[in-house]
């Protein structure tokens, strides 16, 4: 049986298999004019107000690709899907219709994932391997992880456009900011330091108090009944710029 060599230093040190992040940046991205695809509902002809009650990002699709005579680097390709709410009113002050659409967006980076020729494979692959090596587990590449918040609407309108034949068409913008980080990471075995493990010494129980007795334990939210003040440098600035 193969033993990794532990070092004398650290004679408690075992293997770990774990992704180790070579490179990432975080972004603020400011999408403009995005078309909204209605799946829910459509834009009545009457409707001259939009609002966007809500955005969400439901998928991200990520693609890696080396970047030619730069070796190590690769380009990270984003298309982000989102999913929105629409308000659609006639006028000011009306009952609104409800609409769901999705609109997409896309980005690029840069970002360094080191090199490597190993192909991995696992016992926990779903398609076995076919001699083709069609389906072969792949490490060369590295694997890219993006993180988002939730979107910041920034604005909603309406846009006529004139098509072919002469008819016009109208479409829902939406312009979205969205904050996000990208990770570039390859699967290492590395060695780290390993402790006893410990039994945990809380108990395990369960709350009996009654919903109030719980309440009462809850600290009064003061900050929330007291508006914040402006700040008085961004005070004098603004009023400095104004003269």
């Amino acid at each position: 049986m193969n033993e990794f060599s532990l070092s004398d230093n650290c004679p408690d040190s075992i293997p770990v298999r774990c992704d180790r992040i070579f490179d990432s940046c975080s972004d603020k991205d400011c999408f403009t004019r995005l078309t909204v695809t209605p799946e829910i509902g459509t834009l009545p002809e009457n409707a001259t107000i939009v609002r966007s009650r809500s955005a969400t990002v439901t998928n991200a699709c990520v693609s890696v690709e080396p970047v030619p005579f730069n070796r190590g680097f690769y380009s990270i390709d984003v298309t982000f899907t989102f999913s929105a709410e629409i308000l659609a009113y006639e006028r000011s002050c009306t009952q609104p219709v409800i609409l769901t659409g999705t609109a997409t967006a896309s980005k690029n980076c840069i970002l360094y994932g080191s090199e490597s020729t190993v192909r991995t494979f696992s016992s926990t692959d779903e398609q076995p391997i076919q001699p083709d090596n069609e389906n072969l587990s792949s490490d060369v590449l590295p694997k890219a992880t993006i993180s988002v918040l939730e979107p910041v609407i920034l604005g909603t309108e309406i846009e006529e456009t004139v098509l072919a034949d002469g008819s016009t068409r109208r479409e829902i913008l939406i312009s979205l900011g969205l904050f996000s980080v990208i990770e570039l990471s390859r699967t290492i075995t590395s060695m780290v330091r390993s402790l006893e493990y410990s039994i945990p010494h809380k108990d395990c129980c369960t709350d009996t108090d009654s919903p109030c007795e719980v309440f009462s334990r809850l600290r009064f939210p003061e900050e929330a009944f007291t508006p914040a003040a402006l700040p008085d440098c961004e005070c004098r600035t603004s009023c400095d710029e104004s003269d």
